[in-house]
């Protein structure tokens, strides 16, 4: 899902795009996880990888685990990006159920739901791509991080984020609204919010462009080369 983030951007930076646990080709840990636990593992690859800091950029979940790493690992954040995320993912029952029907039904039973709600009615790609990507995320990875984001709530943390942020809404999504964003905006000192028009969910896809610019620009203004 970062493909265009990272052709755009590896040409002046070193880019890591992770696997969190049970997606893509990391496995399935048959623990249970929370934010905290994927953020954890975020700073184990730093580290495999000897890598001091970087510019952390996350994405629904991810910025989640970005949010996270830059409240309670803040010299390892040199700035933060949070893309289409909140600092709290609604109620906790929806994403216990949503993790029960996985369990039972599989991922590629919400999967055309899911990416439903990932791009805006003027995105003229194909979406088939991205239903077999949810497809194809292993069940009990899938539904171990639904129930990491129902145990999260990162609102106290924002404050405590010192890193230069950078936050982009989509116009129109339905998932973490630009109210969403805006709050996380209003509670993070030294933020810079964005509203990109058309966009839903997967922002970074559909306004690629855009969303590659506003991450250099946001490195470039804090007179910041380095790895992302």
């Amino acid at each position: 899902m970062w493909d265009p983030q990272v052709r755009a951007l590896s040409a002046d930076h070193d880019v890591l795009a992770v696997d969190i646990r049970g997606h893509g080709e990391s496995p399935v840990a048959t623990v249970d996880y929370t934010i905290s636990s994927l953020a954890d593992d975020v700073l184990e690859l730093l580290d495999r990888l000897d890598i001091g800091s970087a510019h952390v950029v996350g994405l629904s979940l991810g910025g989640a685990i970005a949010q996270y790493l830059a409240a309670h690992a803040p010299t390892r954040v040199r700035t933060l990006t949070l893309l289409c995320t909140s600092a709290k993912f609604g109620e906790p029952g929806g994403w216990l159920d949503r993790a029960v029907f996985v369990r039972s039904n599989g991922t590629g039973a919400l999967a055309e739901a899911v990416v439903g709600r990932w791009f805006s009615p003027e995105f003229a790609g194909s979406v088939d791509s991205w239903v077999a990507m949810v497809t194809n995320t292993p069940d009990e990875g899938y539904a171990r991080c639904c129930e990491a984001l129902a145990h999260w709530d990162g609102r106290a943390d924002l404050v405590r984020i010192t890193a230069p942020t950078l936050v982009i809404a989509g116009a129109q999504d339905p998932a973490t609204t630009p109210a969403d964003l805006g709050a996380i905006a209003d509670a993070i000192p030294n933020s810079t919010l964005h509203v990109l028009n058309p966009g839903a969910h997967l922002v970074n896809v559909e306004q690629s462009d855009a969303v590659s610019r506003l991450i250099a620009d946001h490195i470039a203004a804090q007179g910041l080369d380095g790895d992302l």
